[in-house]
C-alpha cells in the first residue's frame, strides 16, 4: 500500500511504526512538513518516510498513492483532504476532521461530492476492546434504553503542560481543547445514544496553569514533569506562563433529540488521572474505565452481576489496544472497502458537538443545535453539478 503523509507530526510517526508492523506492505512514498518532529520516531524503527514535498499537491502528483494521511495542525485539514479528493486519492485524516462550524458545513458539501468512503478518521477509540464490549452489551440488550450518561477524559500533569506547549494551545489551529482532545470520548457517547444533541450548556476556563500555581512557589524546582512530552511545531518551554488560549477544565450537560442526556467533564491537571463512564440504561447500567481497564455491566432488576471483564494494556497501543485494530481496519477500507466502526459522518457530529460546548461556555448560555443541523444535513445532501 502506497502512502503520502502531510503533516508528520509525533501522530503520525507514530501510526506509521503502527501501520508497518501490521502490514509490512505499507510504505511511506513521501511527506510534507517543513519540520517533521516524527520523522526521528519512523528512523528508529528503520522506516523510509520517501521524498519530501514542498506541497501537498507536489506529492499527489508526483507519487502514485493508495492513501493519504492528513496529519496537519487541525485548521489545515479541509484544504489537506480536499487536494486528496481532487487527485482521486482515498484519504485518512486525525481528528478532529475540521475546526469551524463553517468549514463543517464546507466538508458536508465535499462528501456530498466525492463520496463518504473516500474519508477514513481517526477517531481511535471506537476500535478499542473495551468500547466494542460495551456496544455489544447494549446490543444484547442489556441496558435497556439509554437514559444517562456520566463520562469523563481527564489528562496527567504532564499532558496537561504538553498541551500549554505545543501548537494545539492556539484555539486558532486547534479549534479548541474540547474538540482538539476530547472529540474521542464526546463521539463515543453520542454512538452509545444513537441521537443527536439537542441542546448544550457548559462552564470551564483556565485555573490550574497559570503563573499562581507554578511549583517553584512551592518550592519545588524540579520541572522535569512538565517536559516529559515533547512539543513540536510553535512550541514553548513555558507552561505556566504560556500564552495559551485553551482551557484546563471544563464541565458540559447535553440533553439529546431523544430525551437521553450526558454530563462529560474533562481536566488538565489529574495525576491519577481516569477516563471513565457510566451508562445507566432502563434495565442496566454499565461501569468502564479505559485507563484503569474494566467493564462492569449490571442488570437493573436483578443487581446481579452480568459482565465483570478487565483489559490489559498493549505494547504497542497508546490507545487501550486500538491503534493496531484502527490500523487494520483502515488497510482493510482500502483494499477490500470493508466497513468501519466509525464515519467521517460521526466525527463532523462530534466535533458540532464539541463547537457548541465551547461556546456555551463562553456566552454562558444554553445553545441550542436545531439550526446547526439543518444547516449541516442541507450542505451534506446538496445537489452537486453534473
Amino acid at each position: 500500500m502506497k502512502v503520502g503523509i502531510v503533516g508528520l507530526g509525533y501522530r503520525l510517526g507514530y501510526l506509521g511504526q503502527v501501520f508497518t508492523q501490521i502490514d509490512p506492505g505499507f510504505e511511506i512514498r513521501g511527506y510534507v512538513d517543513p519540520a517533521p518532529a516524527g520523522m526521528d520516531l519512523l528512523v528508529e524503527k528503520g522506516i523510509s518516510a520517501g521524498t519530501q514535498y514542498s506541497s501537498v499537491e507536489e506529492l499527489l502528483k508526483t507519487e502514485d498513492l493508495d492513501l493519504l494521511m492528513v496529519g496537519s495542525p487541525n485548521v489545515m485539514h479541509l484544504d489537506h483532504i480536499r487536494a486528496g479528493f481532487e487527485a482521486g486519492v482515498r484519504v485518512f485524516s486525525e481528528k478532529p476532521v475540521v475546526t469551524t462550524r463553517e468549514d463543517s458545513f464546507a466538508m458536508a458539501e465535499l462528501l456530498a461530492k466525492y463520496g463518504v468512503e473516500n474519508l477514513l478518521i481517526g477517531l481511535v477509540l471506537r476500535y478499542a476492546p473495551l468500547y466494542t464490549d460495551l456496544r455489544a452489551a447494549q446490543a444484547r440488550g442489556e441496558l435497556g434504553e439509554v437514559i444517562s450518561i456520566e463520562a469523563s477524559e481527564h489528562i496527567p500533569p504532564y499532558h496537561g503542560a504538553f498541551f500549554m506547549r505545543d501548537w494545539r494551545r492556539y484555539d486558532r489551529y486547534a479549534g479548541g481543547f474540547m474538540l482538539e482532545k476530547c472529540c474521542h470520548d464526546i463521539d463515543l457517547y453520542n454512538g452509545v445514544i444513537g441521537a443527536r444533541p439537542e441542546r448544550v450548556s457548559s462552564f470551564g476556563g483556565r485555573r490550574t496553569f497559570v503563573p499562581a500555581n507554578d511549583p517553584r512557589n512551592r518550592g519545588i524546582n524540579d520541572m522535569t514533569v512538565y517536559s516529559r512530552k515533547p512539543s513540536g511545531w510553535e512550541g514553548t518551554d513555558k507552561v505556566f506562563d504560556s500564552d495559551a488560549e485553551i482551557i484546563d477544565y471544563q464541565v458540559a450537560i447535553v440533553e439529546y433529540e431523544n430525551g437521553a442526556a450526558l454530563n462529560f467533564h474533562t481536566n488538565l491537571n489529574v495525576p491519577d488521572d481516569f477516563r471513565r463512564f457510566a451508562v445507566i440504561g432502563s434495565q442496566g447500567m454499565a461501569e468502564g474505565d479505559f485507563v484503569r481497564g474494566f467493564l462492569n455491566i449490571t442488570d437493573s432488576h436483578t443487581a446481579r452481576p452480568l459482565e465483570r471483564k478487565t483489559y490489559e494494556a498493549s505494547e504497542l497501543s497508546h490507545h487501550y489496544g486500538a491503534d493496531e485494530k484502527m490500523a487494520q481496519g483502515v488497510i482493510d477500507a482500502v483494499r477490500t472497502g470493508a466497513k468501519q466502526p466509525v464515519s467521517v459522518l460521526d466525527a463532523l457530529e462530534a466535533g458540532l458537538l464539541a463547537m457548541a460546548m465551547d461556546e456555551a461556555r463562553a456566552t454562558r448560555k444554553v445553545v441550542e443545535m436545531a439550526r446547526t443541523w439543518d444547516m449541516y444535513d442541507e450542505a451534506l445532501n446538496r445537489k452537486v453539478p453534473a
